[in-house]
């Protein structure tokens, strides 16, 4: 018995999608691949605000390490007194508030920033929001607790991951809010002018 042969139409695509289709007969599994989502897929400049401050000291930067389970620094530690409010740095939804390995944590994941989406988390923080709450860009989440930062004052540990990868979190941050304010001429009171 002769096989049929069966045509679609397919409607057009989108430039750099690519599209296969594989015919019965031909013997292949046309199930599609089971995968995790994109988690290198590129980080949107969605930030607003820094966590804590207008500008705060980096005290470390991001490490990424070689291996999944390397050494590393996987995140920014921010300089911040105890007490200093910590903000979401974009809108989102509070995936998690409470204590990981004693130390409080808050984690909140990113609205309209790509699959799987990309979660930030702060700690050590006292956390002012529940899980699940629904927070705009500079809202507050929390207080930097008196103790356990890594640093040897008291810091804010900012992460990002998208899924399981961790990614540097001043990625986040627009150009804008990453550039030191301009420096301002201010008038100098009781001080003689210079001899000519």
């Amino acid at each position: 018995m002769r096989a049929m042969r069966c045509t679609r139409v397919i409607p057009a695509l989108p430039l750099g999608v690519a599209l296969a289709v594989l015919s019965p007969a031909a013997g292949a599994d046309t199930a599609p691949a089971a995968g995790p989502a994109a988690p290198d897929a590129p980080v949107p400049a969605i930030g607003r605000v820094w966590p804590v401050g207008v500008r705060p000291t980096v005290l470390r930067g991001w490490e990424p390490p070689a291996s999944r389970y390397g050494r590393g620094h996987r995140g920014v530690d921010l300089a911040a007194p105890a007490g200093t409010p910590v903000r979401a740095v974009a809108a989102g939804r509070v995936s998690f508030a409470g204590r990981v390995a004693g130390n409080g944590t808050v984690s909140v994941e990113l609205r309209d920033s790509g699959v799987p989406p990309l979660r930030t988390t702060y700690q050590p923080v006292r956390p002012s929001v529940a899980k699940g709450a629904v927070v705009e860009a500079g809202a507050v989440v929390g207080t930097v607790e008196p103790a356990g930062s890594h640093c040897a004052a008291t810091c804010v540990h900012w992460g990002l991951l998208r899924g399981p990868t961790y990614l540097d979190p001043l990625s986040l941050l627009p150009p804008e809010l990453l550039r030191r304010p301009p420096s301002r001429l201010l008038p100098v009171l009781g001080v003689p002018p210079p001899e000519a």
